[in-house]
């Protein structure tokens, strides 16, 4: 059993990183628990709570998670800034990342044959632009366009079309998420 702690910017990404979480177990055959730790305000909150976390685990010892995921946009400064930001290298257990890049929205939009399972009607590729709220936007939009009204942005079916998702067609068509499933994958394996 993977005991994890999570850390994520707000409700977006928990849905989605929970999601991808889970169905990677699935995937390996091994059991998860997630424990959340952050799931709001924003990247600056994540980055300090997971300081606070890993100080903590240190300073007290066992018991402590198999490893620690942090998810927080790249929101256009890319993977390496991020990454520096969140820090956590000289922490006793292991942080994976999830950065996605720009924005996690767009992670929902990767794979137009899970789209069309979940909403009848599949989705055009996303492009890949440093704007705010765009992908939210196009989420939403491609949701409407399949005949459907997402109530809380489009969001409330991340669990479905990640459950959907050719997580290897997916990966294959953005790096942040390829870095973030083959992360995850090394790690479940590896504390196994």
């Amino acid at each position: 059993m993977h005991e994890i702690s999570l850390f994520v910017e707000d409700a977006a990404h928990q849905r989605v990183i929970g999601a991808l979480v889970q169905r990677v177990a699935d995937n390996l055959g091994v059991e998860v628990r997630m424990a959340w730790r952050s799931a709001v305000g924003g990247h600056g909150r994540v980055v300090q709570s997971l300081k606070e976390y890993l100080r903590d685990i240190d300073r007290q010892g066992p018991p402590a998670p198999s490893f620690v995921v942090v998810a927080t946009d790249a929101n256009c400064r890319g993977y390496a800034e991020r990454s520096k930001d969140i820090g956590g290298a000289e922490a006793s257990v292991q942080v994976v990342r999830a950065i996605p890049d720009p924005h996690v929205e767009r992670w929902l939009l990767l794979d137009g044959a899970a789209f069309k399972k979940v909403f009848g009607k599949g989705c055009d590729a996303p492009d890949l632009k440093c704007q705010r709220d765009r992908y939210k936007q196009r989420l939403i939009e491609a949701i409407r366009a399949a005949g459907t009204v997402p109530l809380l942005g489009g969001l409330e079916y991340a669990e479905e079309l990640i459950a959907q998702m050719d997580l290897d067609r997916a990966t294959r068509a953005d790096s942040s998420l390829d870095r973030f499933i083959r992360d995850l994958r090394r790690i479940m394996r590896a504390t196994a």
